[in-house]
């Protein structure tokens, strides 16, 4: 597998640290996929980017979380690749990566906080590569859980998007003080975090919000995967 490039920084929190980028073909995208490493402390994230095409020049960078890493969740996530494919069909380069002991990357589960952190560095990679861009940051179920929390309090995420957000994680904590337009996409027969219960913890979420039911949908939106491109194409293009 050729190598694209290294690039070599120095930075306070990660020292001595090289981004790797690879240059794969996927069959459900058109140009190149960069398959890299995300350097961290305790080693790296494996990630995979869909940069922007030749000639484009995106307004926004998008950054997607999957699902919990101990129910099976990877970057490989039905949702987690739909969500991606949507906003790379916008034009939008898109980040969706491994959290710590997932796939290949390094370190070990450590009940959000340390997959918060993981948030973080993702944002930093996007933020080197595309400097000045704001970023629509997604999580999907346990991703939703860390990534928004990381969301709110980085200036450089502008966009927000949750889907089947597991309410009851949050334990009364609803994004107090988030000023960010928010998109939260959850399915009306969820059976691992009830709609009722999202509708419930979305009303104490501070404005701008959107609460977008899809009617008959499941956790994992099967047979809805569709209606969740649809929902995500009409909210970034209000941004």
């Amino acid at each position: 597998m050729a190598t694209l490039a290294v690039v070599r920084n120095v930075v306070a929190r990660l020292p001595h640290l090289t981004f790797h980028f690879q240059r794969r073909e996927d069959k459900y995208t058109i140009g190149q996929i960069l398959h890299i490493n995300i350097p961290t402390p305790q080693g790296h994230l494996e990630g995979i980017l869909k940069p922007e095409e030749q000639g484009e020049t995106p307004k926004f960078t998008g950054l997607v979380c999957h699902p919990h890493p101990l129910g099976g969740g990877t970057m490989h996530n039905k949702v987690v690749f739909k969500v991606a494919q949507t906003l790379q069909a916008l034009h939008i380069p898109t980040l969706r990566f491994n959290f710590r002991g997932v796939g290949h990357s390094t370190g070990t589960y450590d009940e959000g906080r340390g997959e918060m952190d993981d948030v973080r560095y993702a944002l930093e990679f996007l933020s080197r590569r595309y400097a000045g861009l704001p970023v629509i940051l997604a999580g999907f179920s346990f991703g939703a859980y860390v990534g928004l929390r990381v969301a709110c309090a980085d200036d450089r995420v502008q966009a927000i998007i949750g889907l089947s957000v597991p309410a009851r994680m949050f334990e009364g904590e609803a994004l107090q003080g988030c000023q960010k337009p928010k998109l939260i996409i959850h399915g009306t027969e969820d059976e691992i975090a009830p709609y009722e219960l999202t509708a419930k913890w979305f009303e104490q979420v501070p404005a701008p919000k959107s609460l977008v039911a899809v009617p008959g949908a499941n956790h994992f939106f099967q047979d809805h995967l569709n209606e969740v491109e649809a929902i995500i194409v009409g909210f970034v293009q209000t941004l």
